[in-house]
C-alpha cells in the first residue's frame, strides 16, 4: 500500500509564495542593481552596500511576488503555468499572503534606511509601481512596460546609492534596463497568451501578436545599443566590450529561435533562464572594464 503523501510544511509553502524557490526571477532583478552599484562606484562599492542591495532585491522581488498573486489569486487558478500558486491553490490564505507581503516590504524598508536620502525617497517612489503592476494588465495595453519601469528603479536606486547622484550614465543604464526587460519578459509572456486571451487580460506577447519574436528583436536590439553608448560614455575597456558581444551573441540566438515554427513551450523558460547568465556576464565585463 502507498504512503500518503505528506502535507508540505507552511514555510516551504511561503517560500513558493515569495518565489525564492525559482532564484531565477530574484536574480534577474538583482543583475541590473548590481550592474548600476559596481559602474556608479567604478568597480568598488563598499561591501556593506552591496549585501544591502542583495538584501533588498529578494526582500523587494519577494514582496513583488506575493502583491502579484494576491491580486491574481482568482486569474491564476486558470492559468496552467500558475495554478499551483500557494494563493492560487488556496494553500494559503489571503491573510497570510497580506502578512508575508508587508514583513518582505518592512524588510525592504530597513534595509532602504542603511541608504542616504536620494535613494531612499526612490525606494519610497518605487512602492507604488510595485503594487499596482499587477493591476495594469487588466487596464494597459502593454503591462511589461510597467514592469520593466519598475525593474529600472533597481538602477536608479543602486546608482544613487554608491554616487549619492544621478549622472548622464545613470539614464543610459536605465534606458538599457527597460528595454531589456521588456525583451524577457515579452518571452516569459509568450506561453500564456491563450490563456490571457481566454481571461481577458493583457500582456506584450499579446499585443505584438504574431510580431512578438520581431518585438523581442528590437528590444534586445535597443539593450545593445545603449549598452554600447554607456560602454564609450564610461570609456570601459576591453573586457566589457567582449562581455557585451557574448550578450548580444545570445541575443542573437534567442530571437533566432523564436522566429522557429512549432516551438516548444519550454523554450520560453530556458531564454528567460539564460538572460539571467548573460546578465551575470555582462556584469563581470562591467567590474574588470572599469578596474582595468
Amino acid at each position: 500500500m502507498l504512503s500518503e503523501q505528506q502535507p508540505e510544511p507552511t514555510w516551504q509553502t511561503v517560500i513558493r509564495l515569495l518565489r525564492w524557490d525559482k532564484p531565477a526571477g530574484r536574480l534577474i532583478l538583482m543583475i541590473p542593481a548590481l550592474w548600476a552599484v559596481f559602474l556608479a562606484a567604478r568597480g568598488t562599492p563598499p561591501v556593506s552596500l552591496v549585501a544591502v542591495i542583495v538584501l533588498g532585491t529578494f526582500a523587494t522581488s519577494g514582496a513583488g511576488c506575493v502583491i502579484n498573486d494576491l491580486w491574481d489569486r482568482d486569474i491564476d487558478p486558470q492559468v496552467e503555468r500558475t495554478r499551483t500558486r500557494p494563493l492560487a491553490s488556496r494553500a494559503l490564505s489571503v491573510k497570510v499572503g497580506v502578512f508575508v507581503a508587508l514583513v518582505a516590504l518592512a524588510c525592504a524598508g530597513i534595509l532602504a534606511l542603511y541608504l542616504n536620502p536620494l535613494s531612499f525617497g526612490l525606494c519610497v517612489a518605487a512602492v507604488p509601481v510595485i503594487v499596482f503592476y499587477p493591476s495594469a494588465k487588466r487596464i494597459f495595453p502593454v503591462p511589461q512596460l510597467v514592469l520593466s519601469i519598475a525593474w529600472g528603479f533597481a538602477v536608479l536606486i543602486s546608482w544613487s546609492a554608491a554616487a549619492a547622484r544621478l549622472e548622464p550614465p545613470t539614464w543610459i543604464l536605465w534606458g538599457a534596463v527597460v528595454l531589456w526587460t521588456l525583451g524577457f519578459d515579452t518571452v516569459y509572456a509568450m506561453p500564456d497568451r491563450e490563456d490571457d486571451r481566454r481571461i481577458g487580460v493583457n500582456s506584450s506577447a499579446l499585443f505584438f501578436g504574431d510580431r512578438a519574436p520581431d518585438a523581442v528583436a528590437i528590444f534586445f536590439a535597443g539593450t545593445a545599443i545603449l549598452l554600447g553608448w554607456l560602454g564609450i560614455a564610461m570609456q570601459l575597456h576591453w573586457t566589457f566590450w567582449l562581455a557585451l558581444a557574448v550578450a548580444i551573441g545570445g541575443w542573437v540566438w534567442h530571437c533566432f529561435q523564436l522566429h522557429q515554427e512549432d516551438i516548444p513551450s519550454s523554450l520560453y523558460g530556458q531564454i528567460f533562464r539564460q538572460n539571467v547568465g548573460i546578465g551575470f556576464i555582462l556584469l563581470a565585463g562591467m567590474i574588470a572594464g572599469t578596474l582595468l
